[in-house]
């Protein structure tokens, strides 16, 4: 991965093998001088070639930093497809439920941008090389860069809609707001529409199920005929399925935003204990949480409580002021935290916070409501985190604390309720 260093000046690139970067390393290590040239190797083939960065210091010091090396076609095809169902939470969930999808089908997963007003890559906010621990995947950047001319080229380039193929309904790929400019991001039009009735709902680790999944799609859609399935939408359900959980450990945020992240809670907490706590206080809530009691399956809500025994209710998805105060000095106390976090939508009860948990001598923080993405960090970092049962965004956070084995709860949970508790989950060790 190329590196950039202070003080650059120059840089220099060529095609090389990896060894002789590792050589021409070696040598700038004891060099005095201030520009170098290593060698290209001849010999060097398109599918090994990468690029050899020569980076010269305005005091002296070289370093050499590896580009990438341009992606391979996969004749085992790919998985393309929109994550256009609401906000950052939703389009997570379905995010995991893709990746097993395309585990299942034995197919390459091209990283999609999230999608906000715009595209956003990826890599902006994640790291890929993880996921790749779990299956193959691609950035969506890189695909359409180096693989995209040659094998899915302009003119041959088919959509796939989920919807009754005997039915009147348009199969288009476009059609509104976010799903045009999501594909216009990347200037892509379908010059062919296909519809399917296929099983798109993976199960991660259910062998029997995903072979079926796999020969069906084979049947219809044999990849020497369809290397490409471009999805209108996400092939995952919403909420997603409880099996699929685990894959969040795959997911580990990208440095900028991680690093930022870091930085605000050096500043806030002093590597002091703290407890993170997610509101979801604005209006629009309170309308979608008003009707919710006796609703076994309501938006993200199956993660914290058995469908077949339990049923929403409001207090999990719009709790009091008091229910929050009390939950919230619980566990302050039973960790012997003197920080708090509030990441809200809206209200953040930050004064009804001060002057309960004033006795305490707890600190209360906050952020901009326009920092989403940092606030999901911190919550993911904290000592103890209370969360929202029936909010998606919770639902991301609790994922990738369960496998992290960090201790969360939501609100009308007890703090140590068995179905909330710490996950079993394998960690990626960040490097």
């Amino acid at each position: 991965m190329l590196t950039t260093f202070n003080n650059m000046v120059k840089i220099e690139q060529f095609p090389t093998k990896k060894t002789s970067v590792y050589f021409c390393c070696a040598f700038l290590l004891f060099s005095a001088c201030s520009t170098v040239v290593c060698n290209a190797n001849d010999s060097a083939s398109d599918d090994d070639a990468t690029e050899a960065v020569i980076i010269h210091e305005a005091e002296g010091r070289v370093k050499v930093g590896l580009a990438k090396e341009k992606p391979t076609w996969d004749p085992r095809g790919y998985i393309l497809f929109c994550p256009c169902m609401g906000r950052f939470g939703n389009q997570a969930e379905h995010y995991v439920g893709t990746l097993a999808f395309a585990k299942a089908l034995d197919r390459t997963l091209v990283l999609a941008p999230f999608r906000t007003y715009q595209n956003v890559g990826f890599e902006d906010y994640f790291l890929v090389e993880p996921l790749k621990q779990y299956h193959r995947v691609i950035s969506m950047g890189d695909f359409m860069e180096y693989l995209a001319p040659q094998h899915w080229p302009v003119g041959e380039r088919r959509g796939y809609c989920y919807m009754q193929v005997n039915s009147e309904s348009v199969c288009d790929l476009k059609a509104g707001n976010p799903f045009g400019p999501f594909w216009d991001g990347f200037h892509i039009d379908f010059d062919e529409t296909l519809k399917f009735e296929l099983p798109i709902y993976a199960q991660d680790g259910n062998l029997p199920q995903n072979r079926q999944i796999k020969a069906a799609w084979d049947e219809r859609f044999p990849v020497d005929e369809h290397p490409v399935l471009a999805l209108r939408g996400a092939p995952a359900p919403f909420p997603m399925l409880e099996v699929n959980r685990q894959i969040q450990q795959y997911f580990h945020w990208a440095p900028g935003i991680f690093a930022e992240a870091k930085g605000y809670m050096g500043q806030m907490f002093k590597g002091d204990k703290y407890v993170a706590i997610h509101l979801r206080t604005g209006i629009d809530w309170e309308r979608a949480c008003r009707d919710v009691a006796g609703i076994r399956r309501y938006m993200a809500s199956p993660q914290c409580h058995e469908l077949d025994k339990e049923a929403t209710n409001r207090e999990m998805c719009y709790p009091s002021v008091k229910h929050v105060l009390e939950h919230t000095r619980n566990a302050l106390q039973k960790i012997g935290a003197k920080h708090l976090f509030i990441a809200t939508d809206k209200h953040s009860y930050e004064e009804e916070f001060k002057k309960d948990l004033k006795s305490l001598k707890v600190s209360v923080h906050r952020l901009s409501s326009d920092l989403p993405m940092i606030d999901l960090v911190i919550m993911g970092e904290a000592d103890f985190f209370i969360g929202n049962c029936v909010s998606s965004f919770s639902s991301f956070v609790k994922r990738y604390r369960d496998a992290r084995n960090k201790p969360s709860t939501f609100w009308n949970r007890a703090l140590d309720d068995p179905m909330t508790s710490i996950g079993e989950y394998v960690a990626y060790k960040r490097t």
